[in-house]
């Protein structure tokens, strides 16, 4: 046999894949009775927080997330501890001062993080400066993120083509990572492309490479392997019962197909099977949050119009709101001519809510008669700077009146933003002075404080 290489499996069972299946609603507490076992398999890393864990589980659930990863790291302390941070968006829906980019990643670091897979929904590298310094002042490993997007059915085209990809890796390489991820949200990498992206990587820059791909289309399997074969370092799997449809593929298989190939895991399937049945049993609590729609367990749509689940699911609730679900079709047509106005964003948080919210906008109202506020901010540069050149002629309109001034901005988004702590420790004070209770405030001024007055018995 050649040269063993055994593959890097990352779980997203606690994090991505209950976001994707459940809306992110899986709480500690069912986390608790497998946690030793997980944390005994043998896994690179588990992803346990980041994305929406943060919101939903201030907003939804009344739970402390600091406190989650603290326990959990008592029951798991073999393993390491990844979270999803969206560079200065943090786990927000906007970009962040610096001085909260910096304190949130301290305070990360010290309930128990030890990996930061960062990425930039427009994949300008510039949103990811204030989090990889503030990264490595805290001795932590930088997994520096490409968000994954096409033009076309296959990669290739004048934008999103290997050199892009290859361009972007080299610069985050350069800025510090210690490992790159490819973050395909939609599950639209296909598992040549797959081959022929990471064979190219791994010929151009010298850290790890890791593949993160959604199942949703049904290719992510294939893809995975294609990639194993190209020489990736690490991929993403979740437990079977969390595995599949909008989440990511199941790791059992990989498990067997790996046995006897230098990739071999080494993990002990009995053991997997042990905390599936587990799963099993606590998955009827959440199915009130699954998508029934459909029977097939893949979304042939995303490989006509790329558009994640989880975007879908907005769309729907949207049109539902303003009695037009009838126009679901025009929107689905409207978003590539939206989204080509506005530079061709990646479609992932918060890209894809401000493609998804304009592109509903122009079916109801006719074509940018109404502008939201997030693409007023958007073409002043508050987000960043698109793939391409956005569209001058919406960009001046979306621009008219608009308070900031007409005049875009060209430095990195987090330079025109004041501190923010300050103005946060002040509207906290009579409730807590701790940093993560002021952290939570900052990044949901609303719904964060409702939380707190819950936490410390100042409402009802």
């Amino acid at each position: 046999m050649a040269d063993k290489k055994p593959i890097r499996i990352t779980d997203l069972t606690l994090r991505d894949g209950h976001q994707s299946l459940f809306a992110t609603r899986m709480t500690t507490e069912d986390m608790l009775p497998i946690a030793e076992k997980m944390d005994n398999i043998g896994f690179y890393s588990m992803e346990v927080w980041g994305g929406a864990t943060f919101d939903v589980m201030t907003r939804f659930l009344n739970e402390d997330p600091w406190e989650r990863v603290k326990i959990l790291k008592q029951k798991m302390p073999k393993t390491k501890f990844q979270m999803l941070l969206r560079g200065q968006n943090l786990v927000g829906y906007r970009n962040y001062a610096d001085d909260v980019v910096e304190a949130f990643v301290e305070k990360a670091a010290e309930v128990g993080i030890d990996i930061f897979r960062v990425f930039d929904a427009l994949n300008d590298e510039r949103n990811f400066i204030a989090a990889f310094k503030a990264i490595k002042k805290c001795g932590k490993h930088i997994q520096g993120a490409i968000s994954y997007s096409l033009t076309e059915k296959r990669l290739g085209g004048p934008i999103f083509n290997v050199k892009y990809y290859v361009d972007k890796a080299k610069k985050i390489e350069d800025m510090g990572a210690h490992s790159l991820c490819i973050k395909d949200m939609a599950g639209i990498i296909s598992p040549y492309d797959a081959y022929d992206l990471v064979s190219e990587l791994k010929s151009s820059i010298s850290i790890p490479v890791h593949l993160h791909t959604h199942y949703t289309s049904g290719m992510a399997s294939m893809a995975l392997l294609k990639a194993i074969e190209a020489g990736a370092d690490g991929v993403d799997t979740c437990l079977a019962p969390f595995a599949l449809r909008s989440s990511h593929s199941a790791v059992e298989p990989f498990v067997v197909t790996l046995q006897g190939t230098p990739h071999e895991t080494g993990f002990d399937l009995e053991a997997i099977a042990e905390i599936d049945d587990y799963l099993e049993s606590i998955v009827p609590k959440y199915m009130n949050f699954a998508d029934t729609t459909r029977f097939s367990v893949i979304d042939i749509g995303v490989l006509m119009h790329q558009i994640p689940g989880g975007m879908i699911s907005n769309l729907v609730s949207q049109l539902k709101q303003g009695k037009a679900l009838h126009r679901l079709k025009e929107v689905y047509e409207e978003i590539p001519a939206t989204r080509k106005d506005l530079g061709f964003p990646p479609l992932v948080t918060p890209t894809s809510q401000i493609v998804g919210v304009q592109s509903v906008f122009n079916v109801i109202a006719g074509r940018y008669k109404m502008i939201s506020n997030e693409v007023k901010d958007y073409f002043y540069g508050l987000y960043g700077k698109p793939p391409v050149a956005v569209s001058e002629e919406i960009k001046q309109k979306a621009l008219k009146g608009y308070a900031k001034g007409n005049t875009p901005i060209d430095t990195r988004p987090g330079d025109v933003i004041e501190p923010e702590l300050p103005k946060a420790r002040e509207a906290v004070k009579d409730i807590t002075s701790d940093m993560g209770d002021i952290l939570i405030y900052a990044l949901y001024p609303m719904t964060g404080l409702e939380f707190l007055k819950k936490k410390y018995g100042k409402s009802s």
